[in-house]
């Protein structure tokens, strides 16, 4: 019995487009087979999953149906049309060959609303890394450099899989069609359908030479390197897409996307809230009587000379505008807060304390 494909991304029903989305990507990140710990089973059903709910027909008919319309696109057209033939003999039902029933509706109803009988290959999968940066990486902008493994281009054959001067021959399996009709009994009757065939994979050609170094797969694994450029600005958990960096798919069927995700270490000095950045500032208490400037330090490497405002509320913050973190993809900056902490003097000479019980005296 199938699982619901809800419940294999981990989202409602009324999950919208993007929360679908990101549940795959970051499932099948987890579960991908190239990785430690992946889970090969898990990672085609995450898969499959994806491709009915990702299709809003398909969703559709799937929340309407059930697995009983597994990816069938109906289109106002005869649903029994499409490769398949109905046999009911002359002797009415025959149950005598009946196999399992839900085996023989996933059979029936996988063929219906196929226009083309030719097998294209999978795109290879997306890819999804975590950079690190520093606070000050982020304030400035930075170029990083990334080095991963995954699958990529055959040399040797160019991704065909095999040695295109060797040629090609047709396929004795299918006789060149590229597809063979199947036919299965069930008490609904006898069931014929055009199916692509596993010997050429739907091609109807049977190559002459297999490329031995990617075992006719068209790729290898191999280390890749991209240049990305982390833009001023970039937030926590802010992503990167590279397009075509990804995955190389079998025989040249196209490349994944690669996703930078970044993550930014915690600072020892500074808070991020958004655009604004939080420092806190021991503050000397003859020094505010006394009225001397006071050095903030900023996220640029400067340091920032203020004047505590006559009256203010050491309880509060100063705002230092503009001395924030830049706004991404803009020239805005948000702000500096401060957080006083009063530091009190482990001694006051006699003359000042006196002089400061006039003060409160008057």
């Amino acid at each position: 019995m199938k699982k619901d494909y809800y419940e294999v991304l981990g989202v409602p029903k009324d999950a919208p487009q993007e929360k679908i989305k990101e549940a795959y990507r970051r499932l099948a990140h987890k579960y991908h087979p190239d990785k430690s710990g992946g889970d090969e089973k898990k990672f085609k059903e995450i898969n499959e999953a994806y491709q009915i709910l990702s299709d809003a027909q398909k969703r559709a008919q799937y929340d309407h149906f059930g697995h009983a319309f597994d990816g069938a696109n109906f289109g106002g057209q005869n649903p029994f049309g499409n490769g398949f033939e109905f046999n009911f003999g002359q002797n009415g039902f025959d149950f005598g060959g009946m196999s399992d029933l839900s085996d023989i509706f996933e059979t029936l109803f996988e063929g219906m609303g196929v226009k083309s009988k030719r097998r294209s290959y999978s795109r290879g999968a997306d890819l999804e890394f975590v950079e690190e940066i520093f606070l000050e990486e982020s304030f400035r902008g930075i170029k990083k450099t990334i080095n991963y493994e995954t699958f990529g281009t055959c040399s040797e054959c160019q991704g065909l899989g095999y040695f295109e001067k060797q040629g090609l021959t047709k396929c004795s399996n299918c006789d060149g069609k590229g597809e063979i009709r199947e036919t299965r009994r069930s008490f609904f009757g006898n069931f014929s359908q055009v199916k692509a065939c596993p010997k050429c994979s739907g091609t109807g050609q049977i190559p002459n030479k297999i490329c031995g170094k990617c075992s006719g797969k068209g790729r290898i694994k191999q280390m890749k390197t991209v240049d990305i450029y982390i833009a001023p600005g970039t937030t926590e958990g802010q992503l990167i897409k590279i397009t075509g960096a990804g995955e190389t798919g079998e025989k040249n069927a196209g490349t994944g996307d690669l996703f930078v995700r970044i993550r930014i270490k915690p600072h020892h000095i500074f808070q991020r809230s958004g655009d604004d950045l939080l420092v806190k500032k021991e503050l000397n208490l003859l020094d505010v009587l006394l009225e001397k400037k006071i050095e903030i330090p900023s996220i640029s490497g400067n340091k920032i000379s203020v004047e505590i405002p006559k009256e203010f509320d050491l309880r509060e913050k100063l705002v230092i505008h503009g001395e924030g973190m830049p706004k991404f993809g803009s020239s805005h900056k948000g702000n500096l807060y401060v957080e006083f902490h009063i530091k009190t003097p482990k001694k006051i000479d006699p003359k000042l304390k006196k002089f400061l019980e006039d003060q409160k005296n008057d």
